[in-house]
């Protein structure tokens, strides 16, 4: 791995939060997730399950985490198991953990070979009473690929049909949902990364460069920061391209007069950074692009400041709507008729802001806590208001990463230039 492993006592902590959730007499089993095929021989590169990453830090293949709280024999109460290495597997994969690595990067002093799993975990078994088991239930996942979690758990089930069965992925919620210093750091250094991406960015575009010319020089910077490169599939979007919310085929060219915008991040140590920046390709805004600029840039400023303790996500984002309905009216785009004639349930701002301004951030991009829950200290969230005007061919998005503190809000991307003048005093610099 590129990156410096995050210090063990965020493993530990992590377990122990865990561990006091679930019910007495239980067991709970986490798997790696796959090396996932794609034609022929070829396979994607490796991902780490982020459950299984939360508890335990290791960031390898084939790997099993068990705990047993109650277990008589205390050394059985967490236990991982890893993929044993042998010469072949060193000449044509490289280094695996040994036990003492993977110790020193997890906390967890009982480390066995996965070859010795069904041994071990059929005598822990005999004394459980319930089973915890792993499955994504993240509110906007689709599953069609069965994972290795899912097949662990047909196998259980299987085998051991009348324990009774309950759900890991409520309870690791919890324990993702606040971060700790170790991760903020962490996704500090991956908006840093991101920063030096923009900053290299901002001096290369002008008219006639390729979107997919951009991508490349965000991913040459990310990876030679020690970033495994981006957090998602970047949007290089120039032109109309911008009004296409989710647009990745970044192959058009950037014209003059455009404005270009970016949603793009780079990942750190498994923790995601996600930024957006529009920018005008030829270094200068006109009025009305920054007219519609600084329309986003004041509701981004303004929705930052309701990230706060016991705030909700679906209230948020109504308070949000209002903000932007003004500033839309602002521009000309609508009037207060439309607003006083406006459907509730589809209200008018959003034929130009279609989408939510914020969303959870973490080891995933969409991290795991639902929209239900009351925001508190340590969660980190997106800011990322945008309008989007088809007829004229003009997106704008901004979007920073915010940490919910005790008494305001921490800008991880606060050195990430977003004021116009800056913007165009970087590109013509």
């Amino acid at each position: 791995m590129k990156y410096t492993p995050l210090n063990k006592e965020l493993y530990i902590k992590n377990r122990k939060q865990f561990v006091e959730q679930m019910k007495p007499n239980s067991i709970a089993v986490f798997n790696s997730n796959d090396i996932m095929p794609t034609n022929a021989d070829g396979t994607m590169v490796f991902r780490q399950n982020n459950d299984l990453l939360s508890l335990s830090g290791i960031d390898q293949e084939e790997s099993m985490l068990v705990l047993f709280p109650d277990f008589y024999d205390k050394t059985f109460s967490e236990v991982l198991f890893l993929k044993e290495t042998n010469e072949n597997i060193a000449i044509w994969e490289g280094h695996k953990f040994t036990k003492e690595e993977a110790e020193e990067i997890s906390g967890i002093k009982n480390i066995l070979w996965v070859s010795s799993f069904e041994g071990v975990f059929n005598t822990l078994m005999a004394e459980a009473e319930h089973v915890y088991l792993n499955t994504n239930e993240h509110i906007r996942a689709v599953v069609e690929v069965q994972t290795r979690d899912r097949r662990f758990l047909n196998w259980c089930k299987d085998k051991y049909p009348i324990h009774k069965y309950e759900r890991s992925a409520p309870l690791m919620h919890n324990v993702r949902t606040s971060k700790s210093q170790y991760e903020i750091d962490a996704m500090q250094i991956a908006c840093d990364i991101t920063e030096k991406g923009f900053r290299r960015v901002a001096k290369f575009v002008k008219p006639g460069v390729m979107e997919y010319e951009i991508e490349a020089e965000y991913l040459h910077e990310f990876v030679r920061n020690r970033s495994r490169g981006f957090a998602y599939t970047p949007i290089v979007a120039s032109g109309y391209s911008a009004c296409v919310l989710h647009y990745i085929d970044n192959n058009q060219e950037c014209k003059d007069g455009d404005l270009l915008l970016m949603d793009v991040g780079a990942e750190y140590a498994n923790y995601n950074a996600d930024m957006t920046r529009t920018i005008p390709v030829n270094g200068r805004f006109t009025e009305r692009q920054k007219a519609v600029y600084n329309a986003v840039l004041k509701v981004k400023r303004e929705a930052t400041k309701m990230l706060r303790p016991g705030n909700v996500i679906p209230e948020y984002h109504k308070e949000v709507g209002k903000l932007m309905e003004s500033e839309l009216i602002g521009l000309g785009l609508i009037d207060k008729t439309d607003v006083k004639n406006q459907d509730p349930s589809n209200p008018v701002y959003k034929k130009y802001f279609m989408h939510g301004t914020s969303h959870h951030i973490g080891l995933d991009v969409h991290d795991v806590p639902n929209i239900y829950q009351e925001m508190k200290e340590g969660m980190v969230f997106t800011v990322e208001p945008g309008i989007y005007i088809r007829e004229e061919s003009l997106g704008v998005r901004l979007e920073n990463d915010i940490v919910i503190t005790k008494d305001g809000t921490f800008d991880l991307m606060r050195n990430i230039p977003i004021e116009a003048e800056e913007i165009e005093d970087l590109m013509n610099s």
